[in-house]
């Protein structure tokens, strides 16, 4: 579980940092307190959960993926 929730932490930080750069670096108390403002997509304040867990629902079925090829072809 705890291997999980750090993925869930990585992969939210890889997509706040590369979608948001500019602004993490160079006003991030003005970024974190203009969230509950937020216009993505419709979502407000809880897009970056929502793009978080897309992605590591992404990551999971990948990860599936290649286990069960690694079964297959190990025999």
């Amino acid at each position: 579980m705890k291997k999980q929730l750090m993925i869930f932490l990585g992969i939210f930080l890889f997509l706040a940092i590369g979608m948001h750069f500019k602004e993490w670096f160079s006003h991030p108390i003005e970024h974190l307190t203009a969230l509950p403002h937020a216009g993505a997509y419709g979502l407000g304040m809880i897009h970056p959960l929502i793009f978080t867990l897309a992605g590591y629902i992404l990551f999971s079925v990948v990860m599936v993926v290649v286990k069960f090829i690694k079964k297959i072809v190990a025999g």
